[in-house]
């Protein structure tokens, strides 16, 4: 047909809807017609010496009657070359593509669609790049040819004799397939009248399908090859069956009815016991040779090893309960009390939930060996968990199946060695928990020490409801400090301080000296520890708020003692002196400080609380010609130096009261210094301390050696309440301090101090700095007419 043949640029032409197709001009195509409007258009223009309509695509092929408004306004004149009768009102008519056409106003649509349509002529400025991208879409779409025949084979054939590049894009889009071009795809190249746009279009959806066939290929090749490894695979593990069947070894089938016994007898709980038969169905169909079987096996060992309903009978009788506990253990009277309310109150109440209890102490009082007491105390099952360092949140709830080697969380792990469902759960080093891109630990405790939630707490490799509300959970800690604040309230928190003298000698005597004779193979006859030889090595070897170094020690005593014996030694009857102790251990690691202590000036000693206990922090002030400037070492943080701040300005504000020389104030500079700089050190509770070593040094008065002081000072010269009262007050006491001083408003805490502490030490509240200088202060020493005034102070060194 030559390009003038047809109608002209403006006509009036009826209008043929296409579904789920676009035409294309010189493309021929033949469609069903079976509507009633296009019925009836075919049959007028049947017979007709120019038998041409307009086609246009509908935008949605579910419309059955449409209107103009679900056709695309651009299309393509079309020529009816042949019309077949298929049966009455329906026609398969063959068309061919004339050139592209514009509706530009609908005519009417009975009795069919007619419009007044525009002719449109492709835009062509032939130039260098409108060959080279036909080229190149000539040779993409013989590449995609190659790959999959989605094109007719003579296709490939044509597109060497088009040589007109809109001509050619055309051409190849006609023969897109649904996979490749969605009809919104076609009417878009349809609708570009500019050649080389339709070119590059065009183009563009090959190049798509090219790269899509290069991936599909590797991919169809990595199938074949991993299903010929897996088919290899099958037959030689049918060969091993078949062997293992001929040597009587093995048998799947007794293996899974095994363990669908082992369930029936675990009496799941619904949701447990429906996961479990599903997956039990599921693992009879899989074959024992795939990496499901053991992972869907395994899942289904752990479901039937826990105890979902087996439990260990608690002991009632409240008498024998706090005899094992004192048995084991001096001392620790909160917690002994609190374990004996809970056992009172499960004799009461049997569903009572489990306790949560935390004991934060220094290292070495016992909150450890405390889980054994407990669980032998109450006839429970006791699991330990170490939490030090744990970062993953995985090792408390567990990894999800998805992952390989997926295990449940150590709680879970944990409930199947004991095999109880009410254990004592003892979770060691709760404040030492880490965090890292892995999740947080600490959180995924929350749900899980939280008595209104933790009767269905979720393992994520379980992915099943667990009742863990008879668990009686205990944490131990070093510093609360450290525990985020939703984890510590959900806690009943018990403090457990360190160890008074007396009660290291009752402990040495009564439980380490013969746990230690015990492991060491010897007997009390051989080897006995003397009151005045356990003294000795708690005063002059020790230096702790536990008694782990204690035992220690006494350990290697025990250990010279099998010594002797091993070498045919008779050590009957030998006793174990503070000279033998001496002898034993050698040169004495400890020297109370009062032995080589005495009154001096701007030398103060201060109580400072760790998370190790309490312990003596002395603090020195010198001064030095200067401008009157304060300087602050010793590895001070922000809040040590601003009571030191504090000190120097209630000083500098109340120079007359304090008898202190203004002008000659003028002319020095102070320096105040803690020891031990290679340690940091931070609080408000040395601010007394300070306040005495600088008034000391400015006027002379040396300060007792044998009194110590804890308290926050203000500018107004009160004495703030401080914390961890018992633990300095104790650290005091193993150093020989006779005194000590402390906030008046800390009077409340004077109950937690045992009374033999109370007894051999002085215990003064204050309220002002005024005071404190009353206790401490010494008259000054006399001047000697041949020394300076720095040569009649007291010598600072000792």
């Amino acid at each position: 047909m030559s390009p003038k043949e047809g109608p002209g640029d403006l006509d009036t032409l009826p209008v043929l809807p296409l579904r789920n197709a676009v035409l294309y001009p010189a493309q021929v195509v033949p469609i069903n017609v079976g509507r009633p409007r296009s019925v009836r258009l075919i049959e007028e223009l049947f017979g007709r010496e120019r038998p041409y309509v307009a086609i246009a695509a509908q935008r949605k092929p579910d419309v059955e009657e449409p209107t103009f408004r679900d056709l695309y306004e651009v299309g393509v004149l079309a020529k009816i070359v042949k019309v077949i009768r298929m049966s009455a009102g329906s026609y398969s008519v063959v068309l061919q593509g004339a050139a592209r056409m514009r509706m530009l106003e609908p005519l009417g649509l009975e009795p069919y669609m007619r419009a007044r349509i525009q002719r449109l002529h492709d835009r062509l400025d032939r130039d260098v790049e409108l060959d080279a991208l036909a080229t190149t879409l000539r040779e993409t779409t013989r590449e995609v040819l190659e790959h999959k025949a989605d094109l007719p084979r003579e296709t490939a054939g044509i597109l060497d004799n088009v040589r007109e590049p809109g001509a050619l894009a055309d051409l190849i889009a006609s023969n897109f397939s649904s996979e490749l071009a969605s009809i919104e795809d076609k009417q878009q190249v349809l609708e570009t009248f500019d050649v080389k746009a339709r070119v590059k279009l065009v183009l563009q959806i090959v190049t798509r399908q090219l790269e899509m066939m290069k991936v599909k290929k590797e991919i169809s090749s990595m199938v074949q090859e991993e299903m010929g490894k897996s088919q290899r695979e099958y037959i030689l593990r049918q060969q091993m069956k078949a062997i293992r069947d001929e040597l009587g070894e093995g048998n799947e089938e007794d293996e899974l009815e095994d363990l669908r016994g082992r369930l029936e007898r675990a009496n799941l709980p619904p949701d447990a016991d429906k996961v479990a038969k599903k997956q039990m169905a599921r693992l009879a169909q899989i074959p024992a040779q795939s990496a499901e079987f053991g992972v869907t096996r395994n899942y289904l060992d752990w479901i039937a090893d826990l105890p979902w309903h087996a439990r260990s009978e608690d002991k009632l009788d409240i008498a024998e309960v706090r005899r094992c506990l004192d048995e084991d253990h001096y001392g620790l009277e909160k917690i002994k009390k609190r374990i004996v309310e809970y056992m009172a109150v499960r004799k009461l109440a049997p569903s009572k939930k489990g306790p949560i209890l935390c004991l934060v102490g220094p290292p070495g009082v016992g909150k450890t060996s405390l889980g054994r007491s407990i669980a032998r105390a109450t006839g429970r099952k006791l699991h330990r968990i170490s939490l030090g360092g744990v970062r993953d949140e995985a090792e408390i709830r567990g990894h999800r199946r998805t992952y390989v080697g997926a295990l449940p969380g150590r709680i879970i792990q944990g409930l199947r060695k004991v095999k109880t469902k009410n254990p004592i759960l003892q979770l060691d080093e709760v404040d030492k928990l880490g965090i890292d891109n892995r999740g947080d630990p600490a959180a995924a405790l929350l749900e899980l020490l939280d008595p209104e939630q933790n009767d269905t707490f979720t393992d994520h490799y379980l992915d099943l409801p667990f009742d863990l509300s008879q668990v009686m959970f205990l944490a131990t800690a070093n510093d609360k400090s450290t525990i985020p604040g939703p984890l510590l309230d959900r806690m009943d928190v018990i403090d457990i301080t360190g160890y008074t003298r007396n009660e290291k000698r009752m402990i040495a005597r009564d439980y380490v000296a013969p746990k230690q004779l015990e492991s060491h193979g010897l007997s009390p006859e051989r080897l006995e520890f003397t009151d005045e030889g356990i003294e000795k090595i708690v005063d002059s070897y020790t230096r702790e708020a536990g008694v782990r170094g204690l035992e220690r020690e006494i350990g290697s005593v025990c250990r010279w003692a099998a010594m002797q014996v091993a070498e045919g030694k008779d050590l009957r009857g030998v006793k174990v002196t503070k000279e033998r102790a001496a002898e034993v251990l050698g040169p004495e690691k400890h020297i109370p400080d009062l032995a080589e202590r005495r009154a001096a000036v701007g030398l103060v000693a201060g109580l400072a609380w760790t998370p190790a206990g309490g312990d003596l922090l002395f603090i020195e002030a010198q001064t030095m010609p200067g401008k009157g400037e304060l300087i602050l070492t010793g590895n001070l943080r922000n809040v040590m130096q601003e009571s030191a701040h504090a000190a120097w300005s209630y000083v500098r504000s109340h120079l007359d009261l304090l008898a202190i020389d203004k002008d000659r104030l003028q002319k020095l500079d102070l320096h105040v210094h803690v020891p031990h700089g290679g340690v940091p050190k931070d609080g408000p509770s040395a601010g007394i301390t300070m306040f005495t070593a600088i008034v000391s040094r400015l006027t002379g008065c040396p300060v007792r050696h044998d009194v110590a002081m804890t308290g926050e000072i203000t500018l107004r010269g009160t004495v703030l309440p401080i914390g961890g009262l018992k633990e300095k007050t104790l650290a005091a006491h193993r150093a020989g301090i006779k005194k000590v001083l402390f906030p008046a408003k800390n009077i409340r805490d004077l109950e937690e101090i045992p009374k033999e502490i109370r007894d051999s030490i002085e215990i003064v509240p204050v309220k002002k700095v005024s005071e404190v200088l009353e206790h401490v202060l010494l008259p000054p020493p006399p001047v000697e007419k041949s020394k300076t005034d720095e040569d009649a102070r007291y010598d600072e060194d000792a």
